[in-house]
């Protein structure tokens, strides 16, 4: 068994990665770090778990487990690797952005590899250590690959993707209050997001004369899970010729898939899928890609990790049928 230890344990994330390993018939879930919960049952925090498990939140540190799950708020990873020590056999899978970007994955001695599956699972099976992608960009990524693998992407690249409120996390704010989400939309840090870079940086892996730019325009839905992504670039080939690239592309992926017809969110929402689609009109390709922000966008993708890093089947714990009405 895989004696796994999780840090920061009350928010959306964590409850999720929680949720899912409780029924992974590989680990042994050895502690969940929180210094505002010590002492506190789990179910108390993710009312979800009553029944599952009577694990309680601690603030002691168990610096032998064989995986740690870092599920702490963006640029709180770094610190904390700095103030606790963990087994050089510890592996490390950090759900925040603090290590995704090439320039930021060594780290105390630590290599991070970035954990995108569909991009690199070869790296991860023998990685000591993952930067879990972020939700937005492994949708997006996973819509734009298949383009970058064949370099044609030659021009300018849009996107419109639209995400639940649990993307914000946990903490309530201004625009996750119930009142103001409900029957609303917005948009925010329009052609600025945080996970354009690694967006980008993936892209540039694929095909290393990508330099278009990428516009990213970032919606808030008024529902809770799910990301729905849009993104269109010109295309010089049919639409046959683009449906063969994307189902050529991921033959092999276990949680990917492309579909014939249009989709929607619901497909996809408590699952670890992704699932595409593509069609052309007026020259320009547009495709389609829907996952849960928090499965397959957040803890699911670090299962998946998991399960490659320690020579496990790709889909233990993560077979989840989603509820299509």
């Amino acid at each position: 068994m895989i004696k796994v230890g999780i840090i920061g344990g009350s928010g959306y994330t964590a409850g999720e990665l929680l949720r899912l390993l409780v029924h992974h018939p590989q680990i042994a879930l050895d502690f969940v770090y929180s210094t505002t919960n010590a002492g506190v049952s789990i179910h108390k925090q993710h009312p979800d778990l009553i029944g599952e498990t009577e694990l309680k939140f601690t603030d002691t540190i168990n610096p032998v487990v064989d995986v740690l799950f870092l599920c702490l708020g963006h640029g709180r990873s770094r610190s904390f690797l700095e103030s606790n020590t963990f087994s050089e056999l510890t592996k490390v899978i950090d759900l925040g952005n603090d290590f995704r970007l090439n320039e930021d994955q060594n780290f105390l001695g630590r290599d991070f590899v970035y954990g995108l599956p569909e991009l690199q699972k070869d790296k991860i099976k023998s990685a000591k250590n993952i930067a879990n992608p972020g939700c937005f960009a492994t949708a997006i990524q996973l819509g734009l690959l298949p383009l970058a693998s064949a370099g044609k992407l030659t021009h300018s690249v849009h996107i419109n993707a639209t995400t639940g409120s649990t993307g914000a996390g946990v903490m309530p704010g201004g625009t996750t209050h119930f009142s103001w989400r409900d029957n609303n939309f917005s948009s925010y840090k329009v052609f600025t997001h945080q996970h354009l870079g690694e967006i980008e940086q993936s892209l540039q892996q694929l095909q290393h004369d990508f330099e278009v730019p990428v516009f990213f325009i970032p919606n808030r839905g008024n529902f809770s899970k799910g990301i729905y992504a849009t993104m269109y670039t010109k295309f010089e080939g049919d639409i046959e010729e683009a449906k063969e690239l994307y189902k050529s592309f991921y033959t092999d992926a276990k949680f990917t898939v492309v579909s014939e017809d249009e989709i929607n969110l619901k497909q996809v929402v408590n699952t670890n899928k992704c699932i595409l689609h593509v069609t052309k009109k007026n020259g320009m390709l547009l495709i389609t890609s829907v996952i849960d922000n928090l499965i397959k966008g957040a803890s699911g993708q670090a299962i998946h990790n998991m399960n490659l890093m320690f020579g496990l089947e790709e889909k233990t714990g993560l077979e989840l049928k989603a509820s299509a009405f």
